[in-house]
């Protein structure tokens, strides 16, 4: 969306429209345009609008802001003799077409796998793991790992090259900070009742929010499942709207 501001200038252009599940409207409560959730449910996007300037949204048109699902949107385009018209639904990472991120890195970046330690929570080595690229927060299956309980993946410590691993309770975590704040309505007009979601596909969960200088606590009334560095944790109002987006650079996870 960043980008989009951009050619907006450059075109000279007074709107710009995305087929993004969102809605962009004038907001009597905050006497601001807003973003807000669109009637698609579980496909609603507004999580993924995290970087857009609120100086954007006024020229932002979102025609799918009131659709519910694709096939009206599919039968829209036949009728209008448009080739996206069966295109199939993308999944995973977009851009890269046969799903396997790990040999996309291994192509494109400079990092190399390196064999380390898998160990408990508490400390004990119980393994070898192949390259810390290989795994991601909350993974179970593919450890190459035997012990006596289901075991997860709860962290990965790129400073010593660890794989730290432990029950599934381990997994959930009440509280996070976070930085990169992008403020979409100005925070003292914020209302005491607060919603947040780590991932795209979280349900919302009532916080409570505490500013700490360039750092934001967040603190969840239902603990949350996989908090994860590099994720974004977004805000909203009761009302779904979007209030703030916070790249999620995670200092502490508690």
């Amino acid at each position: 969306m960043v980008l989009c501001g951009k050619k907006q200038k450059n075109f000279g252009c007074d709107y710009i429209s995305t087929g993004h599940y969102a809605k962009a409207e004038f907001s009597k409560k905050y006497d601001t345009w807003v973003i807000r959730k669109s009637h698609a449910g579980k496909k609603d996007q507004t999580y993924v609008l995290w970087n857009i300037s609120k100086d954007l949204i006024p020229h932002l048109i979102l025609p799918l802001a009131d659709m519910s699902n694709k096939e009206e949107i599919r039968k829209i385009a036949k009728e209008n003799n448009l080739k996206v018209a069966n295109k199939p639904d993308s999944e995973d990472i977009c851009f890269i077409p046969d799903g396997d991120y790990k040999k996309f890195l291994k192509t494109n970046s400079n990092i190399k796998e390196k064999t380390g330690n898998i160990i408990l929570t508490s400390g004990e080595i119980i393994g070898k793991h192949n390259g810390l690229i290989s795994y991601t927060i909350g993974q179970r299956k593919g450890l190459g790992i035997s012990y006596k309980e289901p075991l997860y993946v709860i962290s990965l410590n790129e400073e010593k090259n660890e794989l730290v691993v432990g029950t599934e309770n381990e997994l959930y975590s009440s509280n996070l900070y976070a930085n990169e704040v992008n403020f979409l309505i100005d925070y003292d007009k914020w209302q005491d009742e607060i919603y947040a979601k780590i991932r795209y596909s979280s349900e919302m969960s009532k916080v409570k929010v505490k500013k700490q200088g360039d750092t934001i606590e967040v603190i969840f009334e239902k603990p949350q499942r996989a908090i994860t560095k590099g994720q974004s944790v977004v805000f909203y109002d009761k009302e779904g709207i979007l209030l703030r987006r916070r790249k999620n650079n995670l200092v502490k996870i508690i």
